[in-house]
């Protein structure tokens, strides 16, 4: 269920806020509503988060052999931080290091045919007036240069000849004497000589190598920094609200202006707002009171901001660390439907898994987790706890339908046969079912796909129905819609709105020769009639009374508004029934890869082998096919379930039910 809130206003001294709210912290039960503080302190603590985070990543990517792992070091917060700056400094040094190797080897590439280029030797010559400046031609336009250039060959070869031009004075930048053809470049002399630029390099390497040499030395530290982020994490949030929360003489910032202060009265104020469980507001109270802090407590209003916190048995608490997983949380004014998404997740795994040889893996995995912890004192987590569900529904449903490990029921021993349902059983997929109404087979008889997809249909016309029953109840019953009470009729229109169209895809999608729509009947009654009628009245049901909210006037009006969304909403009915059809098409899709790679197994044991050598690579082949080929069948079937197991109850279950998964978590402001 959803704990119901109660929104608190505390008011401090202001001189008094601070040790306020390490008490608030201690107590741990005060969601606070968010504050966006500004201080220097909070600036600092933000940035030594940002540091140590940065450093944490750089050392986590440092691989360290078995010993050195073994080798942390604890140090104090002071010590982390000055760490994560030197290992930030360290990461800046080695980035420039690499930086300055990629340009000097780029220089020395560039003058790799020049021999060895020393700068300080052109300028000595210069001081005597004999200017040299370095060219390179292509070796066919070499012999183009006029007589009145004063040159000096130093090499060439097929494509290039690189010479020394002499002349009286220096030539600027992109100056060329006469007679010396366009096709003549001038190279650039270097920073320094190439020598030292290769000693630069090599120097740069070195000081790498030794840098690295300091972080792999730091990763000892990474525990203690870890727990340090934390201890600077609550140093943020308190922080953050002792600059955020309100006091007399505050200034709030604007256009990104420091907070200041101005004169406050004699008894300056301070004050917060949150919200607090219902159940857990005597600990408030009393906290409160030795304290002496002043509070006031109201109902949340429509407009608030409420974060929801859910309070279930332990049973309906495993689907927690599934629902963490996907941050769905509903809104604190909707509907905690933790219990029917277990319920209803845990066939559709099943249903989708589909094999109860990967279900029995699954269980033995998770009982092995489960003992080993159990072993060395530990309780079974939630999830593991969840897996184990899991793993014994897709057993379950496996059984049901004689499916273990892809293998053909024909090869399997009798037992699992004797044990699976037969309506649904692919032991006996060429039966042919009579509807358990009748004895008659000339309006057709059913396979067993077609007994599975029915049973896909009423799972669906199950779950949807229970959402419009907790519809019907909520306005009916619930005193906070009491103003709303007579929408409980839309929901019950939606209802059997719902039941009727169950009929008809049935009719449209099993067999309608079974399922009539007109003519025939149904002990005795026509129910495609029936279902016909249902739809109608449902229909107009919900168009009257699905948007009442005091006057059914104004509902009416409301529906004629979107009559298209509104005559849309039958067709949609139509299609969240149809789509639970995916229930038994994924897991029959699952069913054809395992079948397959068997089928590629038998085909390499079948085949020829003459001595033990190739009867020892085939089983080696067979066995690696096996493994792989399941393990990736299992990998698939998760991700299906991911996608179409959550969908069918935060998508098609949870928009009968209006649900819009707005809500945030409870989270109070505590030491944890």
């Amino acid at each position: 269920m959803i704990v119901q809130m109660k929104k608190v206003s505390l008011v401090v001294l202001q001189n008094e806020r601070k040790e306020a709210l390490k008490s608030l912290r201690k107590l741990g039960v005060l969601h606070v509503e968010e504050v966006q503080g500004s201080s220097d302190a909070l600036a600092s603590y933000k940035a030594q988060n940002t540091q140590m985070e940065k450093a944490i990543s750089v050392l986590e990517e440092i691989k360290l052999d078995k010993k050195s792992k073994g080798d942390a070091v604890r140090i104090d917060r002071e010590k982390a931080v000055e760490v994560a700056k030197s290992v930030l400094s360290l990461v800046e040094e080695k980035k420039s290091c690499f930086d300055k190797i990629t340009a000097d080897s780029v220089e020395l590439e560039r003058l790799s045919k020049w021999g060895e280029v020393v700068p300080a030797d052109f300028a000595d010559l210069q001081k005597k007036n004999i200017h040299l400046s370095m060219f390179e031609i292509p070796s066919d336009k070499y012999q183009l240069i006029g007589d009145n250039v004063r040159t000096v060959l130093v090499g060439k070869d097929k494509s290039q000849t690189r010479f020394v031009l002499v002349s009286e004075t220096p030539l600027a930048a992109n100056e060329r004497p006469e007679g010396l053809p366009a096709e003549a470049y001038q190279v650039v002399l270097p920073r320094c000589s190439t020598k030292e630029l290769a000693e630069s390099v090599s120097a740069s390497r070195k000081r790498i190598a030794e840098i690295d040499n300091e972080l792999r030395s730091d990763a000892k530290y990474v525990p203690s920094m870890k727990d340090s982020i934390s201890v600077i994490a609550k140093d943020i949030e308190l922080e953050n609200l002792y600059s955020g929360m309100g006091y007399e003489g505050k200034v709030e910032p604007e256009n990104g202006e420091v907070v200041s202060e101005k004169a406050s009265s004699s008894v300056p104020l301070a004050w917060l707002t949150g919200f607090v469980p219902v159940d857990s507001m005597a600990d408030f109270e009393k906290a409160a009171k030795s304290q002496k802090w002043a509070y006031g407590v109201s109902d949340p209003g429509e407009d608030d901001a409420v974060p929801t916190k859910l309070k279930n048995n332990k049973v309906v608490s495993l689907i927690y660390p599934l629902t963490d997983f996907l941050g769905t949380v509903p809104g604190y004014r909707e509907y905690d439907i933790s219990g029917w998404f277990l319920a209803f997740f845990t066939i559709f795994f099943g249903m989708i898994f589909g094999d109860g040889g990967y279900g029995a893996l699954v269980t033995v995995g998770a009982l092995f987790a489960i003992l080993k912890g159990a072993s060395s004192g530990k309780k079974a987590s939630p999830m593991l706890s969840l897996v184990l569900l899991l793993g014994v529904a897709t057993m379950v449903w496996g059984a049901v339908t004689c499916t273990w490990f892809g293998i053909s029921p024909d090869l399997l021993p009798d037992f699992f046969k004797t044990i699976s349902v037969a309506p649904l059983s692919n032991a006996y997929e060429g039966v042919e079912w009579l509807p358990f109404w009748t004895n008659d087979a000339s309006n057709g008889t059913l396979t067993t796909a077609n007994n599975l997809q029915i049973f896909c249909f009423t799972l669906a016309l199950l779950q949807l129905c229970v959402a419009h029953l907790k519809g019907i109840g909520r306005y009916a019953f619930d005193k906070n819609y009491r103003k709303q009470s007579l929408k409980a009729l839309g929901e019950f229109g939606s209802l059997i709105e719902l039941v009727g169209m169950y009929w008809v895809v049935l009719s449209m999608v099993v067999n309608g020769g079974i399922f009539p729509l007109v003519g025939g009947d149904v002990y005795g009654l026509p129910w495609g009639t029936i279902s016909l009628a249902l739809v109608g009245v449902g229909f107009l049901f919900s168009f009257v009374f699905a948007n009442y909210d005091g006057s059914v006037g104004a509902s009416i009006l409301e529906s004629v508004k979107n009559i298209i969304s509104v005559l849309l909403g039958v067709v949609n009915v139509f299609s969240d029934i149809v789509s639970y059809i995916r229930l038994w098409a994924v897991g029959l899709a699952g069913a054809a890869i395992s079948g397959t790679v068997n089928t590629m197994a038998a085909g390499i044991v079948g085949g020829e082998a003459s001595t033990v050598v190739v009867h020892a690579i085939f089983f080696i082949l067979v066995v690696v096919l096996l493994v792989f080929g399941h393990g990736l069948n299992m990998i698939l079937n998760l991700l299906s379930v991911i996608v179409h197991g959550v969908r069918l109850n935060t998508l098609e279950f949870s928009n009968h039910l209006g649900m819009s998964w707005s809500g945030f978590k409870y989270e109070p402001f505590s030491e944890k």
